[in-house]
């Protein structure tokens, strides 16, 4: 199982796309607001990769995660996220596409 925490506006809309026999499970949990999103990160340590939602506050958001707990769970971005500094790029087209390739990844 990888669980991916989405992170920031508009991430209560992210699924985990479609099944695939070829990658583990996925798990996406959800978080919109910085409080809600470093506290999640607090509680679950089975978290295993950050994915941010592109706009604005991402980099602030991408900074307050890695105040929190430096050696957390890797941080992604897509869209107009993958700019900032300390944070993994991913060429998605949607959330969708950003898990599949944190899955692909993580999974080897």
């Amino acid at each position: 199982m990888i669980t991916v925490l989405a992170a920031g506006r508009g991430a209560s809309s992210v699924s985990a796309g479609g099944a695939s026999s070829e990658r583990p499970s996925v798990e996406v949990m959800t978080a919109e607001d910085g409080e809600e999103i470093l506290d999640k990160l607090a509680r679950n340590r089975r978290i295993d990769a950050v994915l941010l939602m592109p706009g604005a506050g991402a980099a602030e958001l991408a900074a307050a995660i890695r105040e929190e707990d430096p050696a957390g769970p890797p941080v992604y971005a897509w869209g107009d996220g993958a700019g900032i500094e300390g944070v993994r790029a991913l060429p998605a087209r949607s959330a969708e596409e950003a898990i599949a390739a944190i899955v692909a990844e993580l999974a080897g």
